[in-house]
C-alpha cells in the first residue's frame, strides 16, 4: 500500500500506482478530496500534455501547487488520466 502524507495528515493511500518518471500517481478516488484546494496553475510537459494543480490545505497550512494532474493527457500518457501525484515535501511511501 503506497501513502502519501503531508503536515501530519494522511492524504492519500492506494495499491492501484501508477509510476512515471520516478512519480507515483494515485487514482483520484483514493486521495482525500476535502484537502485539495483549485489552483489556476498550469504547466506543460511535451510528451504529457498541460498538467494542472491543486493546493494541499491541512488545518491552517497551505502547500500551493503541491498535487498535480493531467486532465487531459496526451495518448503517451493515457494511463495517467484520472490520478494525482504529489511534490512539495508530500511524502509518499
Amino acid at each position: 500500500m503506497t501513502e502519501a502524507r503531508w503536515n501530519g495528515k494522511l492524504i492519500a493511500r492506494s495499491d492501484d500506482i501508477v509510476i512515471v518518471e520516478g512519480n507515483a500517481y494515485f487514482p483520484l478516488a483514493a486521495v482525500d478530496r476535502s484537502l485539495l484546494v483549485p489552483s489556476e496553475t498550469t504547466s506543460v510537459c511535451p510528451w504529457k500534455g498541460t498538467a494542472n494543480y491543486y493546493s494541499l490545505k491541512v488545518d491552517e497550512a497551505e502547500n500551493k501547487d503541491a498535487v498535480w494532474y493531467y486532465a487531459d493527457p496526451k495518448p503517451a500518457a493515457a494511463e495517467i488520466k484520472g490520478r494525482v501525484a504529489f511534490w512539495k515535501g508530500v511524502a509518499v511511501s
